[in-house]
């Protein structure tokens, strides 16, 4: 019994020599348990301010004016009058045609003119010598009638006779082959020598005025109807026609240094694509824009006088995919709002609802906040961030 007791007073010190740190132990982690400060996030305040939409839209150039060079004569070409693809002015001669037989036609209705002025003067003696003899009675009524009316024949053949001169000189005049606009001419499909009919199917050359040039702009139907909508609900205010300039992205990435201004826009929805066409009008001195080419315009829609833009570093997508953002709200507690963004408008997103002027946007700390979480929010220069390229930066 006594060697018992002994063993059991051993371990009953040995318990207590255990238990007596680890006592220790919790009693100094209680101690040094404080309250955790909020955690700090970097915010932006989010104001509504007018803003001026721009869509980019693909277009094609097309020329200003357009002339098909055809003959109105037929004839042998003797000479081409102009550098193929040079500049030609309005009314300068492109092609001559042989014009023998044209003068030679001109001459024979001019003679025919002076033989029926001939005619003329006589049948006119003869009607007035009978006006007086036929008040006299030494000439039939009828006799005086027939001269009269030789007379009358006579002045319609001299006016025939002129009007057939006048065709002639017109043909003759169309030997020379002009052209009706100023423009670039095109590549000539005949050479000197060549055999050309009246009105053929077949063009000489084609000139086209290619300053000022237009610039056909493709747009889908269901963008063109919103963008009506949204000005009929006044979310958008019609763009006033010192604002309807547009801007061209070349197909090599440069930017058009000219602004061009929007014209018109097609009434009719094309069938097969069902977009509408908008055409605009840009200056073209150096002639660097050619008709055909691709460009990608930037066309102004409007104003949206209370646009909220969203720093893309403050926007992040849900597993869905869907766009987010955290805010401070109420008693600087975190706020996990749903947003609808419409368009990326430089380094930010125009959001259409999910957030409202006076919002306090986080941009910076977002991946350590959680719903109704307190923070202690910090005013942050976004231009200290470097826009996009921020470490706080996301792809939203």
């Amino acid at each position: 019994m006594q060697a018992g007791g002994v063993h059991f007073a051993i371990a009953a010190l040995v318990l207590t020599a255990l238990a007596t740190p680890l006592s220790g132990c919790g009693k100094r982690n209680a101690s040094n348990q404080r309250p955790r400060a909020p955690q700090e996030v970097g915010v932006v305040s989010i104001h509504s301010q007018p803003v001026t939409l721009m869509t980019e839209l693909p277009g094609r150039t097309s020329p200003f004016a357009v002339a098909e060079i055809r003959p109105q004569v037929g004839g042998i070409i003797q000479k081409l009058e102009f550098n193929q693809g040079s500049q030609v002015k309005a009314g300068q001669t492109l092609y001559k045609v042989d014009p023998a037989s044209y003068q030679a036609a001109v001459d024979s209705a001019d003679a025919a003119l002076a033989s029926a002025r001939a005619n003329l003067s006589s049948a006119k003696s003869l009607a007035d010598r009978d006006a007086r003899l036929v008040t006299t009675n030494a000439i039939s009524r009828q006799d005086y009638v027939d001269a009269v009316a030789a007379y009358q024949q006579a002045k319609a053949n001299v006016e025939q006779q002129q009007a057939n001169l006048e065709t002639a000189r017109i043909n003759l005049d169309y030997t020379l082959v002009t052209s009706p606009i100023t423009g670039r001419a095109g590549i000539s499909t005949v050479t000197e020598g060549a055999l050309v009919t009246a009105n053929q199917t077949t063009t000489l050359t084609t000139v086209q005025t290619l300053n000022p040039i237009y610039v056909d702009i493709v747009q889908s139907s269901t963008q063109w109807l919103a963008l009506k909508q949204a000005i009929a609900r006044g979310t958008l205010t019609k763009a006033a026609p010192a604002m309807a300039k547009v801007t061209l992205l070349l197909g090599d990435g440069s930017k058009y240094p000219l602004p061009g201004k929007l014209q018109f826009t097609n009434l009719t929805v094309d069938s097969k694509t069902g977009a509408v066409t908008l055409r605009a009008i840009f200056p073209n001195p150096k002639q660097l824009l050619l008709p055909g080419m691709y460009v990608r315009a930037f066309v102004v829609e409007g104003v949206d006088p209370t646009a909220i833009l969203a720093p893309q570093q403050g926007v992040q997508r849900n597993i869905k995919g869907q766009p987010t953002a955290w805010v401070v709200g109420k008693d600087d507690k975190v706020e996990l709002h749903d947003l609808t963004v419409s368009r990326a408008i430089g380094n930010k997103w125009l959001v259409t609802s999910g957030l409202h002027d006076g919002d306090r946007l986080i941009v910076q700390g977002t991946q350590k906040v959680r719903p109704g979480m307190p923070v202690h929010p910090v005013t942050v220069n976004l231009n200290e961030l470097g826009g996009t390229s921020s470490k706080y930066a996301k792809q939203p």
